[in-house]
């Protein structure tokens, strides 16, 4: 009896796919014609053979080395993974079985990378393992979160309408992300173009002038003296001033990265930068009312939403916060209650929560509220750059038209005395 169930389960095993590698090749043909080219086998051995049966004689076979810098593959984005969910989500609605579903989808985008990624996910679920699993074997890739929700579906036999709930999430969140990047790009832009273009002038425009203002003999004013000794020192020192701001963002990466104090107080003060910390400030308010309807949607419990939220919440304040609120919530708190209690959310999220959970319908709620916060930030971010568009030309012009009247102002004084 053993024997009959082994000999069973060793029948609905499947194999796992063989991994193909990308060989180069030189052969002769039967006129003597050299040729080389590359073909895909799982060894060389395979390639062997599959050019000789096409008449050609084997001169070289060998394995493609890798490139010297980096591997030749795209990196997966998370917006990758979120175009990946949505075509997932395509097929299973459509009826496609996962397996196949997972060969179209690979098939049919145009990123190495990405295919990939699927293609081992592919193997993994066409060798018995469970989707979620498979998942959770590629933690770079799909975080906690999105494996619960996958495996969630897995578990309801809903996994096309889970599917599809993260799909949405994903979308809807690296949207977001977009605007707050677009956000910070704008004020960073105008720091980086007024130190580049300030370099550029101090080391290569201001000393053709001092070259000049030494053949005058006179007293030069004090604010071109002023701009001189600048250049000076950007001359003599501005390979070291560049390392110094290199090791300043890398070593501000790291201790935020490593200490949770330095991250704490660093997330507190982003908060309160003019526009930026606002723009800031409801992003956190759409991640949270998004994240948490779609945990509570899935039919994942409260308490355990709560833990995927404080996770997405992007700040350490507010991922303490709602920790906190996990353990009022576990406790037998409301939701509203304990959320009103921390003095850090609007009053808005809170009425929106408490008539959820009045009606039974909090991620319907929810949803609304991550609504309302996403075109917010929309508006905000909007408003944001059409406030620094003029602003990065008035920084430029009084940078740029600073060093020139610091230039020609001893020519205008010689111009007066003549």
């Amino acid at each position: 009896m053993a024997t009959t169930t082994a000999t069973k389960s060793k029948t609905r095993s499947k194999p796992k796919a063989t991994v193909s590698a990308t060989f180069l090749y030189k052969v002769k043909d039967r006129k003597g014609k050299v040729s080389q080219g590359e073909a895909s086998g799982s060894s060389a051995a395979v390639v062997r053979a599959q050019l000789q049966k096409q008449g050609y004689s084997i001169q070289s076979v060998r394995k493609k080395p890798k490139p010297l810098f980096g591997t030749g593959k795209k990196k997966v984005t998370p917006g990758d993974i979120a175009v990946f969910s949505r075509q997932m989500a395509t097929m299973m609605k459509a009826g496609v079985p996962l397996v196949q579903s997972f060969d179209i989808v690979a098939g049919g985008v145009d990123h190495n990378g990405l295919e990939e990624l699927i293609n081992k996910i592919r193997d993994d679920v066409a060798s018995g393992t469970g989707f979620a699993p498979a998942l959770r074997n590629h933690p770079k890739y799909f975080d906690d979160l999105f494996c619960n929700l996958v495996d969630a579906g897995e578990q309801s036999g809903a996994l096309e309408t889970m599917l599809d709930r993260i799909a949405t999430y994903k979308e809807k969140t690296e949207s977001l992300k977009s605007k707050i990047k677009k956000a910070l790009t704008y004020p960073i832009a105008v720091i980086v173009v007024a130190l580049v273009v300030t370099s550029i002038l101090l080391i290569k425009v201001v000393p053709q002038f001092a070259d000049t203002f030494a053949s005058f003999g006179g007293e030069l004013p004090a604010f071109t003296l002023f701009v001189l000794h600048l250049s000076e020192i950007a001359q003599a020192y501005w390979f070291y001033i560049l390392l110094g701001i290199i090791g300043f963002i890398y070593a501000f990466k790291e201790l935020k990265r490593r200490s949770p104090k330095f991250a704490y107080l660093v997330d507190r003060y982003m908060l309160k930068l003019p526009i930026v910390g606002d723009i800031l400030y409801q992003s956190i308010m759409a991640r949270f009312a998004r994240t948490l309807s779609t945990t509570f949607a899935a039919g994942v419990p409260l308490i355990d939403a709560l833990s995927s939220v404080a996770g997405a919440a992007g700040n350490k304040l507010y991922n303490d916060a709602i920790l906190r609120i996990r353990e009022d919530v576990s406790t037998g708190i409301q939701l509203n209650t304990s959320i009103r209690n921390q003095n850090m959310f609007p009053s808005l999220l809170i009425q929106m929560a408490s008539i959820g959970e009045e009606s039974g319908a909090l991620d319907d709620m929810l949803d609304k509220a991550a609504n309302y916060y996403e075109e917010e930030v929309d508006n905000k971010v909007d408003a944001l750059s059409s406030l620094l568009e003029p602003m990065i030309m008035s920084v430029l012009g009084v940078l740029v038209g600073g060093l020139m009247i610091a230039m020609y102002l001893p020519i205008f004084q010689i111009g007066q005395v003549i």
